[in-house]
């Protein structure tokens, strides 16, 4: 099943792919939109380009765990992602994705805005390398 992810920011939101396989994921792009429709319209255009059948939305819990007002905005905005695909979507725990998504940008040397306009994108990768690893060690 192809599975993509989303990490929701407040200008730039990352893209991510699985293969069909589950065993992979790739980034694919950055979205630029400050704008919650018209973001979900693009997300959903791309889940329809990528032949996407299931959406992980990256869910930044508060550290301890519990749910604060950007993890309410971001189930608010995956509620109208599923709306508008009609796929099934699931939340999924970010916490520090994009600090993971930073030092691994550092290995890679990659600096200035190359960096800023793929860490999203790599933090959506990041997501959905997590769910990925959950669902094959649940079965």
């Amino acid at each position: 099943m192809i599975i993509m992810s989303v990490d929701l920011g407040k200008a730039r939101t990352g893209i991510a792919v699985s293969d069909k396989g589950e065993g992979f994921a790739f980034p694919k792009t950055v979205i630029n939109e400050y704008n919650t429709e018209k973001l979900v319209q693009k997300i959903a255009d791309f889940a329809k380009e990528l032949m996407a059948e299931q959406i992980v939305v990256g869910l930044p819990k508060n550290m301890d765990g519990t749910i604060g007002w950007r993890a309410e905005e971001c189930s608010e905005i995956a509620a109208k992602i599923k709306e508008a695909t009609s796929l099934p979507v699931v939340l999924w725990d970010e916490r520090c994705t994009t600090v993971s998504a930073h030092t691994a940008l550092n290995f890679t040397d990659t600096r200035g805005k190359k960096r800023k306009n793929v860490v999203d994108a790599v933090a959506a990768v990041i997501i959905l390398e997590d769910y990925l690893a959950f669902k094959k060690n649940r079965k």
